[in-house]
């Protein structure tokens, strides 16, 4: 039995990235999880939630890809799309500065949820760089193998698709711009939504989300609805 046939993840998905779950990392990634759990760590998200960027948003609905680097490492936090949290869960810092800029920007009122699922349906692709985390330790998997995973995943977006926005936010995604080629998609680059980078002035006013909507709607495609 192929490995793939394992991997309980959107159909679309698994046919784009069937050589990718053949290869030895992607066992080695599966094999680390486990020797995590084995040691008593907690991983975040669930199991059941690690893919759910991609069932949320099918490969070929992807109109716009929002990179992140790391799943939220607090109880309750992480269900497997980036910079996104449940509902009922405090918005963090990074995401409550998202929404401050969507109302400068486009004047949406700051929502009760940081629950970001609505965007994902519209063809938003919440990608996390890293996709699994141990609680309370960030970054913790960095050198899980993820990280080539999911330059796989920006890879193949880049050759099969065209038109999709990419937005990359702060110096870890902004070198994912290599893996893009800017002739078919279009990239937009700007500081980190964190307080850290924000409050120096590297987040404000970059406009990304009206942006984002100009140009798909100037290649004839529905715009986002970035209100929750």
């Amino acid at each position: 039995m192929s490995q793939v046939t394992n991997i309980k993840i959107d159909e679309s998905w698994k046919n784009e990235l069937a050589d990718e779950f053949q290869q030895p990392y992607f066992a080695a990634i599966k094999q680390f999880l486990l020797q995590e759990k084995q040691a008593g760590h907690k991983i975040f998200p669930p199991g059941k939630l690690i893919f759910n960027a991609f069932d949320s948003t099918p490969f070929d609905k992807v109109k716009v890809v929002i990179l992140g680097q790391d799943p939220y490492h607090n109880i309750g936090q992480a269900h497997g799309l980036s910079f996104s949290v449940p509902d009922g869960v405090k918005p963090p810092p990074s995401l409550e500065n998202m929404f401050k800029e969507l109302k400068t920007d486009i004047g949406i009122e700051i929502p009760q949820t940081g629950n970001l699922q609505k965007w994902a349906n519209q063809g938003v692709l919440l990608l996390n760089a890293g996709l699994t985390v141990r609680a309370h330790q960030a970054n913790s998997h960095k050198n899980a193998g993820w990280h080539k995973f999911t330059d796989a995943v920006i890879r193949k977006l880049s050759t099969e698709r065209e038109g999709i926005v990419f937005l990359l936010w702060g110096g870890f995604a902004k070198k994912k711009a290599s893996l893009i080629d800017h002739s078919r998609h279009h990239v937009l680059m700007t500081g980190h939504p964190s307080p850290l980078s924000a409050n120096r002035g590297y987040w404000f006013g970059n406009k990304h989300f009206s942006k984002t909507n100009d140009l798909l709607e100037k290649q004839g495609l529905t715009p986002i609805d970035w209100t929750l």
